[in-house]
């Protein structure tokens, strides 16, 4: 059974891009630029199964399931293409939204009808005297693993300031910058962080070495 589980792993993570801080950007994520090309990251229903469970969504169970049950079925490749629909529909609007633009009708209809037919559900867990409740969805079908994407979507529009939603500044990867400061302007350390970093160094370097020497003439 998928919960949902807040991922703390940053970068690369079973060959998935975890740099988003929320679950709707990683999965915006999922089609990152190298050299210049897109890199599609789910090409197909086994590692769109492969990105939800290093997403922690699915166990190891409930991916042989869908895997053995539906695999390289019709209906499988169309979830996946759905899914690439949507993600596409969604960077745009996310674009939009970073700078200040409203969510469009046409996006919340359609996030509101995927959670209409793939909702979330509620469940209570109780660890001796403690209890508490959490977000779980039931993997059965391929089209079930709409839900936690639209539910998170959802959630980042109505729940995450704008303002710390952004796109790399040198990459076209997306985070919800969760520092104290927001100061944020690249998705990690590791992947652009670094290079820009060695950028503004280099670019020091070539200044300084361009400024004039004052010569100094000693009797």
């Amino acid at each position: 059974m998928g919960r949902v589980r807040t991922i703390h792993t940053s970068d690369w993570k079973d060959g998935f891009l975890f740099v988003g801080n929320q679950l709707a950007l990683d999965f915006l994520n999922t089609c990152p630029v190298q050299n210049g090309e897109p890199l599609e990251l789910l090409p197909d229903f086994s590692a769109l199964l492969r990105w939800f469970q290093a997403a922690e969504l699915l166990s190891p169970r409930d991916l042989a399931n869908l895997q053995q049950k539906w695999g390289k079925s019709a209906r499988a490749q169309r979830t996946v293409e759905a899914m690439h629909e949507l993600r596409e529909r969604m960077r745009k609007e996310i674009l939009a939204w970073e700078h200040g633009g409203a969510v469009h009708h046409s996006t919340v209809a359609e996030l509101n009808r995927l959670m209409v037919d793939h909702p979330m559900l509620t469940r209570l867990k109780a660890r001796g005297s403690a209890s508490s409740t959490e977000l779980w969805f039931e993997p059965r079908q391929p089209e079930n693993l709409f839900a936690p994407v639209a539910h998170s979507a959802a959630t980042l529009f109505t729940n995450v300031d704008p303002s710390r939603v952004r796109k790399c500044g040198q990459c076209i990867l997306h985070f919800h910058d969760t520092s104290k400061k927001g100061t944020r302007r690249w998705c990690s350390m590791q992947l652009c962080g670094n290079r820009l970093k060695v950028a503004a160094y280099a670019a020091r370097r070539r200044l300084h070495a361009n400024e004039p020497q004052n010569d100094q003439i000693q009797d």
